[in-house]
């Protein structure tokens, strides 16, 4: 008896430890640190799976930074540090990442933040417990990052982004994350086809200039996104993303219920008139 209590002492002691021992850290950035470089923490981050119980280590001089956490995607994208979640200041930050979903952090330096000083993680669950349906983790669906590694600037073909945003399906609630050089282009979404099409920038929906711009698309339909650079515009920097409902069977809705079925069945019993 004793023997088996000790057997069944170290099995849980050994599957608790592998739980526990999961947890990585991450230095963000790696060598660089936690510093203004525009597009470098979306592509360490984009490299890495996060999950619950990891923690990331920002480094950097504590004298004239910091790290800032916020609570949504809309501070993140316009570098709002005024209604912070957190604020870390010693230069050598650990941050646990206790919950899944997307966690913002910034430097709340704007100019420094606007240069690159940004990250934004997803973080899943760890990976011995079987994950919820991916709905309840991620609501808002997928990430799409704007032409890929051509990422948002004038292309070589005058297609380029019609051709990228063709090739994919969208829907309510997914992002579309726009990397670009911020002194040479922006983004600006407008309201209509006429104004897509002659490059109209008078009237803009938005307008995003930060050169690391998550926009969510949250309602169904066209939406179009162009350069206030008229000339960058005109040679094709330029994108129309039709976005579907929620609801991934959407369209399918469209199609003729199984009732419908039946009275089109029973239509075609309909006695014909004799003259």
């Amino acid at each position: 008896m004793a023997t088996t209590t000790r057997i069944l002492c170290f099995v849980l002691v050994m599957v608790l430890m592998g739980c526990c021992c999961s947890a990585k850290i991450y230095k963000v950035g790696d060598s660089e640190g936690w510093t203004a470089k525009g597009g470098t923490y979306y592509a360490w981050a984009s490299r890495k799976e996060f999950q619950v119980g990891d923690s990331l280590i920002f480094e950097y001089d504590g004298n004239v930074n910091d790290v800032t956490r916020l609570s949504s995607a809309l501070e993140y994208q316009f570098c709002n540090s005024a209604s912070p979640q957190a604020v870390y200041k010693t230069g050598h930050d650990v941050v646990t990442l206790t919950e899944p979903g997307y966690h913002f952090f910034i430097s709340s330096n704007h100019s420094q933040c606007v240069a690159g000083q940004k990250l934004f993680v997803f973080v899943v669950q760890y990976h011995q417990i079987p994950p919820p349906p991916p709905r309840k983790i991620l609501p808002f669906a997928k990430d799409f990052k704007v032409g890929d590694s051509q990422e948002w600037r004038v292309p070589d073909e005058r297609d380029f982004y019609s051709k990228w945003s063709e090739e994919k399906q969208f829907h309510v609630g997914d992002n579309l994350l726009f990397y670009y050089n911020y002194e040479v282009d922006d983004v600006l979404e407008v309201s209509g086809d006429l104004e897509f099409k002659s490059c109209d920038t008078s009237s803009p929906v938005a307008v995003h200039n930060s050169g690391q711009d998550l926009v969510r698309l949250t309602k169904p339909g066209i939406h179009y996104f162009i350069t206030s650079k008229t000339p960058h515009c005109e040679d094709g920097l330029k994108l129309r993303v039709v976005v579907r409902p929620l609801t991934r069977g959407g369209p399918k809705k469209m199609q003729l219920s199984p009732l419908d079925h039946l009275i089109k069945w029973l239509q075609s019993f309909r006695p014909q008139l004799h003259h």
